[in-house]
């Protein structure tokens, strides 16, 4: 019998694999111990890394800071809008009785198309994608709260919005270089992009803060942990030095000019004489930053750069007054002269006006003039330290973005002469408006500026305060008195080629600029020219100074009577009248009286006596609002609007208001308001949203007839 073999082989595998196994697991375990104890794993701190992964961080925006005028008016603010979502999913309504989802794409698209402006086919391609949700855009994106209501209204199953904030002009084209406009972006965040929200973006934005919990599985926060919230510091609010009574006179004046002359573009910037305060600024063409109808990302007033004309014989005169040398009865021949190859014409065709004095050709604008004052008076080294010294050539440093310095370069002596009157050179707005200080400050200029202050919205706390900067004496008395009677004559005289800008009862004194321009291919243009004036008033103590211009305008009067228009606006307003027209009741400035809690018939007689017809809305007995407020300055011909005690309130005829006017009775009447075009109200439409007041109101250029 044969003994059986035994295959040890086997046995010896047996060992070996279950001795791999149990080293195997041994370093598993090792490992996991390990992981357990240690702080760190590879460089890694495991402890935070898994309270990231369970950690739920949320941004808190902060509120972007409104921009106010000076007498507080709202100019932008943050308001709610909404993005249109629909829910395409029929999962999403399974457990509910109530569809929550587009049940019927058709019938949505059709009710849609006309709220969104956009077509029933672009509606029907959103609306047919298998996704879980979408976005209604373009038409749906920004929404404002009345159209959100309007949707609601239509009662369509999983329509939904989802809330952010987008940033509203409540005056829509309104002082909007200066102001500028901010915009959002793909992540919700709102940024400057043109004047002052470009400029103090920083100060207006904030800080954002943030929400730290944990959360489960599912995304949710998990009961009773803690969490870390840090709340959003809100942007700061600022006001401009602007006054919007102001502003409007030359929004609605460049309308009107607009309407009766054919030019490329207009500007008009008042300032405070006596500060250097911007109290208004407007040019045409203009734009509604609501929505960004923007021909040119420039703002005239600090980057229009252009050669000035004539405005400038001013600095070349003061110049000669500074150095001692001028004599205003000597007399040169006028008409022409010759420079070397070149010839320096007046500007009535070279003709002139025979032999004048040196007074006489600033009045009557000679370019002669100028070019015989730099042989007898002064010579280019004069010229130029002078026009440096008035920071022409400089940028003002004014707050707002984009400012541009000009140029005073000039070596040949015809370069010499043109720039004595204002060709050659490029200046801006803004740079006349400072030179202009000193004039009216007896030789000191100031430094415009156009921040009232900057508030924090937090606190309440000032943290900057807009203030009068002196910035150095630019001539003496005498020089000033002298340039001052110059400027008069070229207003109030016969032979002045400003007798257009003369305003009767008001010493408005100044100089008109007529300039031309540089064509595409470097040569000066036959046809087109740059009209301006620039001046101040009253003479002796000025406290307004006015610099306007305009591009291809074929005449001096359209510009002339605008800014008569204006200043008398301005006069009226700021109560800056002549003797004459203190008893002239229909033009008579008052401060308006506290009516809040008087007997209507009161307060209708002290109105009354003072030439005002005042709007009273409602049946009620007593006042209870009033627009003005107590002690603002009014004209005699400004609406007033007296709020009663009842609860009977009804619009009254709004036809022909201005667009500030009846914003304003929206405001005090707690109407929502939805405005198209400006100018006038040539159409309204009242309802009601939502057991809201709604206004919707038309408005053109011209007052309707």
């Amino acid at each position: 019998m044969k003994k059986r073999q035994v295959n040890t082989n086997k046995i010896v595998l047996n060992k070996f694999v279950f001795g791999l196994c149990l080293f195997l697991l041994i370093l598993i375990m090792c490992r996991i111990v390990q992981l357990g104890m240690a702080d760190k794993i590879d460089g890694m701190d495991v402890k935070k890394m898994a309270q990231n992964r369970n950690t739920q961080k949320e941004e808190i925006t902060a509120n972007r800071g409104t921009i106010f005028d000076s007498t507080g008016e709202i100019l932008a603010q943050n308001v709610p809008s909404y993005t249109v979502i629909a829910y395409l999913d029929e999962k999403r309504s399974e457990e509910g009785k109530e569809p929550r989802h587009v049940v019927d794409i058709n019938d949505a698209a059709q009710k849609l198309s006309p709220v969104l402006n956009m077509s029933v086919e672009d509606l029907l391609k959103l609306l047919s994608k298998d996704v879980y949700q979408v976005e209604l855009g373009p038409g749906g994106r920004g929404i404002s709260e009345v159209k959100k209501e309007e949707i609601e209204e239509l009662k369509i199953p999983g329509i939904d919005f989802i809330q952010n904030y987008k940033r509203y002009y409540p005056n829509g084209d309104f002082a909007s270089y200066l102001v500028g406009y901010a915009k959002v972006s793909e992540d919700g965040t709102i940024s400057g992009e043109m004047g002052i929200e470009k400029e103090f973006n920083d100060e207006l934005s904030g800080t954002n803060g943030h929400l730290e919990y944990q959360k489960d599985l599912m995304g949710y926060k998990i009961p009773n942990t803690p969490e870390i919230r840090v709340e959003p510091e809100n942007g700061n609010d600022i006001y401009l030095t602007i006054d919007s009574n102001i502003q409007l006179f030359l929004e609605q004046a460049l309308i009107g000019m607009k309407n009766n002359d054919q030019f490329e573009w207009a500007t008009i910037t008042i300032a405070d004489a006596n500060t250097g305060k911007i109290l208004a600024a407007s040019s045409t063409p203009s734009f509604d930053p609501n929505i960004k109808n923007i021909t040119s990302y420039l703002n005239p007033l600090v980057s229009y750069t252009y050669e000035p004309g004539s405005t400038m014989k001013i600095y070349t005169y003061m110049a000669a007054l500074e150095k001692g040398t001028y004599d205003g009865n000597k007399t040169y021949l006028s008409g022409k002269k010759q420079i070397g190859d070149d010839t320096i014409n007046d500007w009535n065709e070279g003709v002139g006006w025979g032999t004048i004095t040196y007074d006489q050709g600033f009045a009557r604008s000679s370019n002669t003039g100028i070019a015989n004052m730099l042989e007898t008076f002064i010579d280019s080294k004069d010229l130029k330290d002078y026009l440096t010294k008035m920071r022409f050539g400089k940028k003002t440093g004014i707050q707002l973005p984009n400012e541009e310095s000009g140029k005073i370069k000039f070596t040949y002596p015809i370069e010499i002469a043109n720039a004595g009157f204002g060709q050659g050179i490029t200046t801006t707005p803004i740079q006349h408006i400072q030179a202009l200080t000193s004039i009216a400050n007896n030789g000191t200029m100031l430094k415009p500026y156009i921040i009232d202050k900057i508030v924090d919205s937090n606190t309440g706390e000032i943290i900057f305060k807009g203030e009068k900067k002196e910035l150095g004496t630019i001539a003496k008395q005498s020089t000033i008195d002298y340039i001052k009677n110059l400027m008069y004559n070229v207003v109030h005289s016969d032979i002045g080629t400003g007798k257009i800008y003369n305003i009767e009862g008001y010493e408005l004194i100044g100089k008109t600029g007529t300039a031309q321009v540089v064509d595409e291919e470097g040569k000066y243009s036959e046809s087109t020219t740059i009209r301006s004036f620039e001046g101040m008033f009253p003479k002796d103590n000025p406290e307004i100074i006015v610099y306007a211009s305009v591009k291809g305008s074929n005449s001096s009067n359209p510009l002339a009577n605008t800014i008569k228009k204006v200043l008398e606006d301005t006069a009226k307003y700021l109560k800056i009248v002549n003797t004459s027209q203190n008893n002239n009741t229909s033009n008579k400035i008052i401060e308006m009286p506290n009516l809040k809690n008087k007997n209507i018939e009161t307060s209708k007689n002290i109105l009354y006596e003072n030439g005002i017809n005042p709007i009273v809305i409602g049946s009620g007995s007593k006042v209870i609002n009033q627009f003005p407020s107590k002690d603002t300055k009014i004209n005699s011909y400004d609406k007033v609007f007296i709020i009663t005690d009842t609860n009977n309130i009804s619009l009254p005829d709004i036809m022909g208001y201005s667009k500030r006017d009846a914003l304003t009775l929206c405001n005090l009447l707690n109407y929502t308001c939805e405005v198209e075009g400006n100018g006038y109200v040539s159409a309204y439409e009242e309802s009601l949203i939502d057991n809201k007041k709604h206004l919707k109101i038309t408005f053109i250029d011209k007052i309707p007839q």
